[in-house]
């Protein structure tokens, strides 16, 4: 198996310049950062203090063994009584990953565990919006190696966003495409 970056310079860059009309190497288009956020709102919301610490531990502890890097809470911005959330709450995490380490969890992300995803037919280019970027969701997080089912009490939803500098959806399209993302065509 290539590695990702060597792959993105030996073939990517030259590919999108021959296509695009690019004539230096820095306007290619690349990726800039993989963002993985996810949300345990829902299981902390109606708890006590201690239930709510365990459940953002192991929201923690996963976040941290899928990016491997240490994620950062986030706190509810605003009360909602019909969701039972208060202001100040901690209710999510989140990793920003850039350089080495998100070439590596790309890596992992297409090879590994998008085919291990249940039904996995390839990814609908509508998941790329205007501006070239890709954001995935996966309803269980038990897709990554590095979690083990048997183990697992809560299952929790992911939200893995790739953001690139492309200008515009076609040069996102083209990037993904290149790179190895498993993209299903647009039957229009």
């Amino acid at each position: 198996m290539e590695k990702l970056q060597e792959k993105y310079k030996k073939e990517v860059i030259p590919a999108m310049m021959e296509k695009f009309g690019y004539k230096n190497k820095m306007a290619v288009p690349k990726i800039v950062k993989v963002t993985i956020n996810t949300s345990f709102g829902k299981e902390v919301s109606n708890k006590t203090s201690g239930e709510r610490e365990k459940v953002q531990k192991l929201a923690m502890n996963d976040l941290a063994l899928i990016s491997g890097q240490k994620p950062k809470l986030i706190k509810s911005k605003k009360s909602i009584a019909g969701f039972k959330l208060r202001e100040g709450l901690e209710i999510a995490s989140m990793v920003t990953l850039r350089k080495q380490r998100m070439w590596d969890f790309l890596e992992k992300l297409i090879y590994l565990s998008l085919p291990r995803s249940r039904d996995f037919k390839g990814l609908n280019v509508k998941l790329i919006d205007q501006g070239g970027n890709l954001s995935i969701g996966f309803k269980e997080h038990i897709n990554f190696p590095e979690i083990f089912t048997e183990k697992e009490k809560t299952i929790l939803g992911l939200q893995i966003t790739v953001t690139t500098n492309a200008k515009n959806y076609e040069k996102g399209l083209e990037l993904f495409k290149l790179i190895g993302f498993p993209l299903k065509e647009d039957k229009k």
